[in-house]
């Protein structure tokens, strides 16, 4: 059972995990962020575009609601395929704000990898052939 949670602890503080942990619940706000924008932003001006259409309230109803007065005996059964769009306009966005980062992030990458490495060390072996030949050049000078 030790070992077991040994690696476990060693499983669970890997930096992907904690990274991915991280991810999702960041995730999960812009999520919230990018409803919003759809919702209260976006999906008006589309509503206006079309003549005032609110596409969440847009479905194609399959069978009736049965009533009895105003109790609802059967539930109707429809396709909402207002929401459908909606759905779909949440993911363009959400695909497009996901493209703009990884672009963005990208192009810092390459700026980071286009710099001058430095020049590397020289190894031992050239260090001491570099002395030798400064000191034949000492032994010339003073012939």
């Amino acid at each position: 059972m030790g070992k077991f949670l040994t690696e476990f602890k060693e499983f669970a503080m890997k930096g992907n995990v904690i990274d991915m942990a991280v991810g999702v619940i960041i995730g999960g706000a812009f999520g919230k962020i990018v409803s919003s924008l759809v919702n209260d932003v976006i999906m008006p001006v589309v509503g206006i575009a079309t003549g005032g259409l609110d596409f969440k309230e847009h479905k194609l109803i399959l069978k009736e609601a049965v009533m009895n007065g105003e109790e609802i005996v059967t539930p109707e059964v429809a396709m909402t395929y207002g929401m459908f769009i909606q759905n779909i306009v949440d993911f363009l966005i959400v695909a497009f704000c996901i493209f703009m980062a990884i672009r963005i992030m990208n192009r810092l990458k390459k700026k980071t990898e286009e710099a001058p490495a430095p020049a590397p060390e020289p190894s031992k072996e050239e260090v001491l052939l570099t002395e030798i030949r400064d000191l034949l050049k000492q032994q010339n000078e003073k012939k």
